[in-house]
């Protein structure tokens, strides 16, 4: 199982090492032989972002060369080994570099991917930093950029991918890592089908998707169906992790059986073809083909529900804009309205306050760091206005798949508690 974060959320270092390099940098003496960290679980840790700094400024103005560089391996080797680059403690973070120059940058979710925070060099080390803040149960996407190269954080093992490849991660000390989202091999699972082509009337060409149907599905009747936008990524372990989460989630009894219909918007003959800026902006063609035209082809080949209660449509970003059009234009078919990171529209939200109340269930999700907030804030003040059965969650993240993924576990259950 992969932890969340360290066996501490500090940075631990040894205190016979801590001892020597403060003492040696407030006297004259002569260099010595700094003893080598062997044993990590001595370590001993920061009470606070202060007694960081002031460590770590310590040894960068360490006069003598290969003294301050010898005693600085040994400190970087220590934060590296404990995950603790970036090192966050409480809201305080400090981006570290094993580098120095003039064009070192951070870029990521938290100042919408613009090189614009500049580091700079601690003292006479070779060590570049950037200071700053953000909430303790944080977690956002980041890259470094150097001299115009943008690169993972060698010093960071955590990774999140998005639609770009992967990043590196920072997690704050109480982002709590959703387990849900994990392999368990313990697990009996589903399965997912290879993709399956359908000609669209409304569309007027061919949309591929894939089928999950759960561990148990020969003997269960009349499943509840989600319809996933974006499919090929919600369903991708390394992006959405959802067929993880659907095993691990009905093993558990956590969400009653279900099956899960992962819709893929790429033209199948030439998959660098994604169609879903027009497909999810409110687009009745391609509302009228999953509701009439794939829900109906899923109804007749599986043991699926063909109550509107039972049938959700789930989207992120542009599919949450999807999500939320579903409900107003096709609430005959789609009940259950799931909306991660809603970029929608104006329209939208007027749509909703004009429309007479529908007979909707909603789950609607946002990030607070750059991400859709003010989008879903204005179109969660209409709902509750309105008196729709609603749960709305903020999370301190950006616009990623880290955030999504991590969000999947509360509309399945609101939608399919097992039980029910």
């Amino acid at each position: 199982m992969i932890s969340r974060r360290p066996k501490s959320m500090l940075i631990l270092i040894t205190s016979l090492a801590i001892t020597f390099l403060l003492s040696s940098t407030s006297c004259n003496t002569e260099p010595a032989t700094v003893p080598p960290i062997e044993d990590k679980d001595d370590y001993q840790k920061f009470s606070s972002y202060s007694e960081f700094m002031e460590t770590l400024d310590n040894i960068a103005n360490i006069s003598d060369e290969a003294d301050r560089t010898s005693r600085m391996d040994i400190f970087w080797d220590s934060l590296v080994a404990n995950h603790q680059v970036p090192f966050a403690i409480n809201d305080s973070v400090a981006f570290l570099y094993k580098k120095t120059g003039n064009e070192i940058y951070w870029a990521g979710d938290f100042n919408s991917w613009q090189p614009s925070w500049h580091g700079t060099q601690v003292g006479l080390s070779d060590i570049t930093i950037y200071e700053t803040t953000f909430p303790s149960d944080a977690r956002l996407d980041y890259k470094i950029v150097d001299n115009n190269q943008w690169k993972l954080d060698p010093a960071n093992e955590y990774k999140q991918y998005g639609g770009f490849g992967a990043n590196s991660e920072l997690r704050m000390p109480d982002w709590v890592y959703p387990e849900e989202t994990l392999v368990n091999d313990n697990v009996l699972k589903g399965n997912l089908s290879a993709n399956i082509d359908i000609q669209s009337t409304n569309l007027g060409y061919k949309v591929q998707y894939k089928v999950y149907l759960p561990y148990n599905y020969d003997s269960s009747v009349d499943l509840p169906v989600i319809y996933v936008t974006d499919g090929q990524d919600y369903a991708d372990q390394k992006l959405g992790s959802m067929v993880t989460v659907l095993d691990n989630l009905i093993f558990d009894e956590v969400i009653k059986p279900i099956i899960a219909v992962f819709i893929d918007p790429r033209n199948p003959d030439n998959l660098s073809e994604n169609r879903r800026a027009e497909e999810y902006r409110s687009n009745i063609k391609f509302a009228n083909f999953v509701a009439d035209e794939l829900a109906t082809s899923i109804e007749n080949q599986y043991k699926a529900s063909t109550s509107a209660d039972e049938r959700a449509i789930l989207g992120a970003s542009y599919g949450g804009w999807n999500s939320s059009y579903f409900g107003l234009a096709r609430s005959d078919k789609f009940h259950l309205i799931g909306i991660h990171s809603p970029s929608t529209s104006s329209q939208i939200i007027e749509g909703y306050q004009a429309a007479a109340k529908l007979p909707l269930k909603i789950f609607m999700s946002t990030g607070v760091i750059n991400d859709t907030e003010f989008q879903a804030r204005s179109l969660n003040a209409v709902l509750d206005s309105k008196g729709y059965p609603l749960i709305y969650i903020e999370v301190n993240q950006g616009h990623s798949w880290g955030n999504w993924r991590g969000l999947l576990k509360q509309p399945l259950v609101y939608f399919f508690p097992s039980g029910s």
